[in-house]
């Protein structure tokens, strides 16, 4: 399932580091409110990996189902029973080589000076099965966690 790709990353401080290891399931752009809320940006980039791809060491604390470093305050992967939540920018090397989003949610809240991505998928909010389905050969995979509110 997995190929030979590794990636890792951190929190600013470096007290918590991770990695994942082969390619994500999916990634995409979100600009919902909660995401620029916690990204401070005009919108958050994220990749998911299945869970078993994910490896953490450190302590982390939560809110609202968002990790981040007690220490350093960084936004950190967001672990669930069966996918881990990556933000892109969080990860050591950069660029980060095959991480190009193919879907945007919430794009109703995108800036106007941001222009929608070529060839992404556009959603006026979260993902469903059913829009989903026709962009993935693998429609159970289609929950976004923790996109919460406009």
């Amino acid at each position: 399932m997995f190929n030979d790709v590794m990636r890792s990353g951190s929190c600013l401080c470096g007290g918590v580091q991770f990695r994942v290891t082969g390619e994500p399931l999916r990634v995409g752009l979100c600009h919902c409110k909660d995401c620029r809320k916690t990204s401070g940006s005009a919108y958050q980039a994220f990749a998911i990996w299945p869970r078993q791809a994910f490896e953490s060491a450190g302590i982390t604390s939560t809110y609202g189902g968002r990790s981040f470093c007690p220490t350093c305050g960084s936004r950190l992967p967001s672990v669930r029973e069966d996918e881990a939540e990556v933000m892109i920018g969080s990860l050591d090397v950069v660029p980060t080589e095959g991480l190009e989003p193919s879907y945007e949610l919430w794009i109703g809240r995108r800036e106007q000076w941001l222009h929608p991505l070529p060839e992404a998928s556009q959603f006026e909010r979260d993902r469903t099965v059913a829009e989903s389905a026709a962009d993935d050969a693998e429609p159970e995979t289609v929950r976004e966690p923790y996109r919460k509110s406009a």
